[in-house]
């Protein structure tokens, strides 16, 4: 693997930062979620009692957005070279497929350290809520979710390097799939008991859960903790071997069918 190839990549999809419309999709959106569940919830808060509920909403708010980027970052730097007709061009260099996953991911840790900041600094300048009310359990439960948001826009790029643009809806839509699931917002035990299996199976269940615990004057979950951690190893290791099978498979085919 040749880290100048992997930066390169970095570079390649970061320098599309600089655009308006990507500069309104990190920041914009999450901004718009932030004053909307904001003035939803202390609304909520005040009708309730619940002191701590609007830090509890805007901390999951927050948490999801690095499990969105997490995936947007895979799946839709892929779309980006559908869009330009820039696939075949990029493989047909030595650039190895491995060192476009690390590029990307490195691009993926900076962007979600931008958007985080932002999140961050926007509830306490509009709400006087700090997120980092969590402690040292924010760097550990951060990193787990990113981990998190890769599996997921692994599984989105795979389908859409086999299938092609077709599905592109994918790079968007899969990561809300499993929002429902992971206990965003509320306890596991409001949902149905099908769907608390679906739930547990589900790496982001387990920091979501821990969240609220430790908010609510709880203890670290170590031991939900680990098994967030082993499932996402487990879930990143399948996806990107998915990812690489499909890719081949679709470069047999070639992969100038997409343009």
């Amino acid at each position: 693997m040749n880290f100048n190839r992997c930066w390169a990549v970095f570079l390649r999809y970061f320098y599309l930062f600089a655009k308006l419309d990507q500069i309104a999709d990190l920041l914009y959106w999450p901004a718009i979620d932030i004053v909307l569940w904001g003035l939803t919830t202390l609304w909520m808060q005040q009708q309730a009692g619940a002191s701590d509920l609007a830090l509890i909403v805007l901390t999951g708010l927050i948490f999801w957005q690095i499990v969105w980027r997490g995936n947007y970052e895979i799946s839709v730097n892929l779309l980006q070279e559908f869009w330009n007709r820039n696939l075949v061009n990029l493989f047909s260099t030595p650039l190895k497929l491995t060192e476009w996953i690390v590029g990307v991911l490195l691009l993926c840790v900076s962007k979600v350290g931008i958007a985080l900041g932002f999140g961050v600094i926007a509830v306490y300048v509009l709400y006087a809520l700090n997120v980092f009310a969590l402690g040292w359990a924010f760097l550990p439960f951060m990193a787990m979710l990113m981990i998190s948001g890769w599996v997921i826009g692994f599984l989105a790029a795979s389908v859409v390097i086999y299938w092609g643009q077709r599905l592109q809806m994918l790079a968007w839509m899969t990561a809300y799939i499993f929002a429902p699931f992971s206990a965003v917002y509320y306890p596991v035990t409001v949902l149905p008991p099908w769907a608390q299996k679906i739930a547990w199976s589900l790496p982001t269940t387990y920091i979501f859960e821990g969240m609220r615990s430790i908010l609510r004057g709880g203890a670290f979950p170590w031991g939900d903790f680990f098994i967030c951690f082993g499932l996402n190893i487990l879930y990143l290791f399948l996806m990107i071997a998915l990812f690489c099978k499909t890719f081949e498979k679709s470069r047999s085919k070639g992969l100038a069918r997409f343009e």
